[in-house]
């Protein structure tokens, strides 16, 4: 497709601001880590479980330039975007060590600066700046809508609107779709309606029960500060004809206001933090998608796709860092990693592999680095073995929410339960093609075999230790290994 003048403009633009931030940067050393992931896949517990154990000293084996003592220290200082709000690492950590509840879910972009001290292994003091940049991964779908029309989004989203579980979900919205004409008079009204009812069929498909991630727009599910106004009023038409739309036709009006959508903000987001990014952390909640179905993980494998596809990625040079930044290292995190047994945690491993197989084969072949991990930013159980009749069961211990999230089940949140996860597949296209592959978790002692995983709440801690407790983790250090630690040498 050929550049029109506003992407030759907006080009000229990304390279002024990365030439300016290479200036910076030459001086002192920064790297801008993006942390995203769709709903509900941990991405504020994973910032601050990473920001709470370099600060405070946290066990992290794995991170080679902490585990040989070579980082003399981790501190805090003022973020350097005055106009997006700061990560609200305090409010985090005490929710998650004083009262015993996950943090608010990321529903907008937030900062947070993190200053390292280290010894570089020849011994001289260096210090590397680590910008944490958090937003919710629902923008990054947005992304692929910069280079597509009005017309190809249409016709893609009522494509998938009529594929598997989706389709009753959205019987309400297509029901009104059916009495709107395109080539009609504009109608407000209509519009209002119709994009309520868009709205409402993202939202069901996003429920637990079927887990489905590709939901673009984004911002219909996050509006914030935008809702109600007309860049977020629109949906999609059945549209026969080709062409331009007829001039104030209901059609022109959609096709205005999804412009207005990209403009206001989808290339502000690209421009003003995408764009910058120098590493980024995927992070994935697998196991929705495996209680959900085939269809859910096939879901979660095209938007997984269609993000790997908006990154610029490749290997960093020194042209590219004066002109056209690029991501030279992405890691995808099945997050969770506590509601399974170690045992299955290589298959997490391998599920997730699979499901970002075609998309990291593209990035590599770009010069990329791509891995990934199970991990557990935050742990909230503990391993045991539990006896059920002449089988001795790997099974897990915690304390499930007591808040109406756990399938229905009634917990009072203060007793611990132990649970048999089940054995994950070891073939990773048992799960792609077998409802029944993954019959989610059983309560023990109960006999129930169709109980979905259960929501723990964070671990209770002693906080009479030392310099106050340190927050339990599975794999995080290997994470901040692969995202930063060549920077540390």
């Amino acid at each position: 497709m050929p550049l029109s003048f506003s992407d030759i403009v907006e080009e000229a633009r990304l390279s002024a601001r990365a030439l300016w931030d290479y200036g910076d940067h030459f001086f002192n050393p920064t790297v801008r880590l993006g942390v995203t992931g769709l709903s509900r896949a941990g991405k504020t517990v994973f910032i601050t479980a990473l920001i709470h154990g370099l600060i405070r000293g946290g066990r992290f084996p794995v991170f080679e330039p902490f585990a040989t003592g070579r980082i003399a220290r981790a501190r805090l200082e003022p973020q350097p975007d005055d106009a997006v709000p700061r990560f609200d690492y305090e409010n985090h950590v005490r929710a998650l060590i004083e009262d015993l509840r996950w943090p608010n879910s990321t529903v907008d972009i937030s900062e947070l600066r993190l200053v390292i001290d280290y010894q570089r292994h020849d011994g001289a003091e260096r210090t590397l700046t680590l910008d944490i940049v958090d937003y919710p991964g629902e923008w990054l779908l947005d992304l692929p809508l910069l280079t597509k029309s009005y017309e190809q989004w249409s016709a893609e989203s009522l494509a998938l609107s009529r594929e598997g579980p989706r389709v009753p979900l959205a019987a309400p919205w297509h029901a009104q779709l059916k009495t709107l004409k395109p080539e009609a008079r504009e109608d407000e009204q209509a519009t209002l309606a119709s994009a309520r009812l868009f709205t409402e069929y993202l939202r069901a498909c996003r429920d637990e029960r079927f887990a489905m991630s590709l939901l673009p727009p984004g911002r219909f599910l996050m509006p914030g500060s935008l809702a109600g106004s007309p860049a977020l009023t629109f949906a999609p038409l059945e549209l026969a004809a080709q062409g331009p739309p007829p001039d104030g036709s209901l059609w022109a009006m959609m096709v205005r206001r999804y412009e207005a959508y990209k403009d206001v903000v989808v290339r502000p987001f690209f421009r003003d933090h995408f764009s910058r990014l120098d590493r980024q952390i995927v992070l994935v909640d697998a196991l929705a998608a495996f209680n959900a179905g085939p269809e859910a993980l096939r879901d979660l494998e095209a938007a997984l796709a269609g993000v790997l596809d908006c990154f610029r990625m490749g290997r960093s040079t020194l042209l590219s860092n004066l002109f056209r930044p690029r991501i030279d290292r992405i890691l995808f995190a099945a997050t969770k990693a506590d509601h399974l047994h170690q045992s299955s945690h290589d298959r997490l491993e391998a599920i997730l592999r699979r499901t970002v197989f075609k998309a990291a084969a593209r990035a590599q072949y770009a010069g990329a680095m791509i891995d990934v991990v199970a991990l557990s930013a935050v742990r909230a159980t503990r391993e045991a073995q539990v006896q059920r009749g002449r089988d001795k069961l790997p099974s897990i211990i915690g304390t499930p929410a007591a808040d109406g999230s756990n399938g229905g089940e009634t917990f009072d949140g203060n007793t611990e339960v132990a649970t048999f996860p089940g054995d994950l597949p070891a073939d990773p296209e048992k799960l792609f093609k077998n409802n029944n592959a993954f019959r989610g978790l059983s309560s023990a002692p109960a006999e129930k075999t169709d109980f979905r995983f259960l929501r723990f709440r964070p671990p209770r801690l002693d906080r009479k230790e030392a310099g106050g407790p340190l927050l339990p983790h599975i794999r995080l250090d290997r994470a901040l290994q692969f995202l930063i630690g060549d920077k540390l040498q």
